[in-house]
């Protein structure tokens, strides 16, 4: 399993330091939320930090975006060259040419799911994304508790991955640590997105460790 440090847990006055920590960790990715303060209630990174972390950091970012002007955004943080860009499903009528705007750009694409969004609204986008972000959390926020019926959910869509021999991963993030990541391996999740747990951790690395 893949293991991705959310930054939205991170000491945010002193970001550089902590992506410093993360780059001597073996963490895959790092993790970032983009909000926008309409899609959710919270504001977080706008591009000239995103900028700032990609030019820090040793390890692929991840972009989840969490915002309403999805088609804004994506040609905003395009520029930044990240690993992946995820976007939500809840949000998109056009959700096809977003995804092809992404992978033009040589970017791995994504869907994200809320908690009360079904896997089944997936049914004709698997084959063209790269993995889907499922959220075991209400978004917005850190350091909330873990939505156990996400597992199901990753269940059913591994099931309908497989189905379809799409290679098509699945990640999860929102409460995951060390007395859950079981339940994610069970589930067939391919990458753990974790926040909380390693921020709050005094040692980053052993952190990681506990989950792998």
């Amino acid at each position: 399993m893949l293991i991705a440090p959310s930054i939205l847990s991170a000491d945010f006055g002193r970001l550089n330091e902590e992506i410093d920590e993360l780059n001597k960790t073996d963490c895959d990715y790092i993790h970032i939320d983009v909000m926008d303060g309409h899609f959710v209630p919270n504001l977080t990174f706008g591009k000239c930090i995103v900028e700032a972390v990609a030019k820090r950091s040793k390890k692929p970012l991840d972009i989840h975006l969490m915002v309403k002007n999805i088609d804004f955004f994506i040609k905003m943080m395009i520029e930044v060259k990240p690993y992946s860009i995820s976007f939500h499903i809840e949000e998109e009528k056009h959700i096809n040419k977003m995804i092809h705007q992404i992978k033009d750009n040589d970017i791995k694409a994504g869907i994200a799911l809320n908690p009360h969004t079904s896997q089944n609204s997936l049914e004709y986008i698997l084959r063209y994304i790269d993995f889907v972000l499922l959220m075991s959390v209400n978004p917005g926020f850190g350091g909330q508790n873990f939505i156990s019926s996400t597992l199901e959910k990753a269940i059913r869509l591994k099931e309908m991955i497989k189905d379809n021999n799409l290679n098509c991963k699945i990640s999860m993030d929102g409460g995951v640590n060390s007395q859950n990541i079981n339940l994610l391996k069970e589930s067939d999740v391919d990458i753990a997105i974790s926040g909380n747990y390693i921020f709050k951790s005094k040692n980053y690395q052993e952190a990681i460790n506990l989950l792998r």
